[in-house]
């Protein structure tokens, strides 16, 4: 899809498309819609940057809130969208061993309760190993650095799924189901 076309998507069109870009978090892509024309892909990424940037704290956090728990009873439920479900397969979070998962469980518990959001990180850039090694790191930070640097992970996460729909070849872009 080029940028021509996407900037003459209808409202309801264009958050069908890209209204999981940030999970769980179709008003951003209304909002952002509003901006058009984009002059590239680029520019419609930074838009959505911009947007995020622009929400007060307890906005940024909202939007933390809408990410699963990594490998947890999303997964284990069937319950995950789309996109969480290839990244969670795609870092093997989907085949932990049962030693594996109990840590993950304790450390995302552990994470919620002292930060009260999730812990977001772009699986697609990670693997099973690494996510626990950054969720063991990551729980030791100050909120205000936490909440900053889970705001990084969702423009990641963003980033790429924004990629995949325009450019599905593109190296890091999902199968598609």
């Amino acid at each position: 899809m080029d940028i021509d076309a996407i900037n003459a998507l209808p409202c309801e069109d264009f958050v069908n498309i890209f209204g999981n870009v940030v999970e769980k978090c179709p008003l951003i892509t209304a909002a952002v819609w509003s901006r058009r024309p984009f002059a590239n892909l680029t520019a419609l990424e930074a838009a959505i940057s911009e947007f995020i940037d622009a929400l007060p704290e307890s906005g940024k956090e909202g939007i933390l809130r809408c990410y699963p728990d990594l490998a947890g009873r999303d997964l284990q439920g069937d319950t995950l969208t789309r996109e969480s479900r290839e990244e969670h397969a795609r870092a093997g979070l989907d085949a932990l061993s049962s030693g594996e998962a109990l840590r993950m469980s304790r450390l995302n518990w552990e994470y919620k309760v002292r930060f009260g959001f999730p812990f977001v990180i772009c699986a697609r850039m990670n693997d099973k190993a690494n996510i626990l090694q950054q969720l063991t790191e990551r729980c030791r930070n100050e909120r205000t650095v936490e909440r900053a640097r889970g705001i990084e992970e969702v423009k990641k996460i963003s980033h790429l799924r924004l990629q995949s729909l325009v450019l599905p070849d593109a190296p890091n872009a999902p199968n598609k189901l």
